[in-house]
């Protein structure tokens, strides 16, 4: 049995990492966290997630949890990320990391807990079919050359608070990578006014808000007289839990470094 905590386990994809723990053989949940003020502190973690009393309520005393020496924490909060990484790291925890509000710092300070020996999953989404989508993404920048003009549509829920998406900043990081340029610099972020013929050397990013959307992605490879469009849609977000418990999975027998999900599914 893998040992997990979930941090923020009130929000949308704690309650659902839980649920699926719950329908899961290989794992226990071992711990469940979330801010100070939370409403639902004390609460039973599974009823909360609407699978029924697991036995694990829900508290905002991270090393409390972290004393019962779980195998895997998962964490999808949008805040106090690199802090719960460091209390877990110390307890010997692998870590997942599922959080798309993550500086350059927070990064930074992962590659150095991994050279020390910390066991991490960083992704900006842990869909299966969305990471398929990065390998194909990069081969078809490859291919199709710099005669493509490249754009990028994601659309998301309203209540979606960052832009673009995390998954939609690493497609363009994708194509930056395969092309040899510049996300900061190339990127191109909607278009306004009077702003002159499209350039040859940019990306354009554009991001959609509105109602449930789970999460959209399309990848335009527009040239002159045809156009590839690589899309992917997400309908539940199961599919971002099923592949954080196999992110955890991973950790328990990788060897001590930084992984992303292309790692977990032998995608590289």
């Amino acid at each position: 049995m893998i040992k997990t905590v979930i941090v923020g386990a009130a929000g949308r994809m704690g309650r659902m990492l839980i649920s699926n723990i719950a329908a899961n053989s290989r794992f226990q949940l071992a711990g469940a966290t979330e801010y100070d003020a939370c409403p639902l502190l004390g609460q039973d973690a599974g009823t909360v997630a609407g699978v029924g009393e697991l036995g694990v309520a829900i508290t905002s005393d991270l090393n409390a949890v972290l004393a019962s020496h779980p195998d895997v924490v998962i964490n999808f909060a949008t805040a106090g990320v690199l802090e719960a990484t460091r209390a877990a790291v110390a307890a010997g925890a692998a870590v997942v990391i599922g959080s798309t509000i993550l500086t350059a710092d927070d990064k930074a300070e992962f590659k150095k807990m991994a050279a020390a020996g910390a066991r991490l999953v960083v992704a900006g989404n842990y869909s299966i079919g969305v990471n398929l989508l990065f390998k194909l993404v990069r081969e078809a920048t490859e291919v199709l050359g710099l005669d493509a003009d490249v754009e990028i549509i994601e659309m998301h829920h309203n209540l979606k608070k960052d832009a673009p998406s995390g998954t939609a900043a690493r497609l363009a990081e994708v194509v930056c990578e395969a092309r040899d340029w510049s996300y900061e610099e190339d990127l191109r972020h909607g278009r306004k006014g009077v702003v002159g013929e499209r350039t040859q050397h940019e990306i354009g990013m554009h991001s959609l808000r509105g109602g449930d959307v789970v999460g959209d992605h399309t990848v335009v490879f527009a040239l002159n007289g045809e156009r590839v469009e690589l899309t992917h849609k997400a309908s539940s977000r199961n599919t971002f839990a099923r592949g954080a418990l196999r992110a955890g999975e991973f950790l328990c027998t990788a060897a001590p470094g930084l992984y992303d999900m292309q790692d977990v599914l032998g995608l590289k």
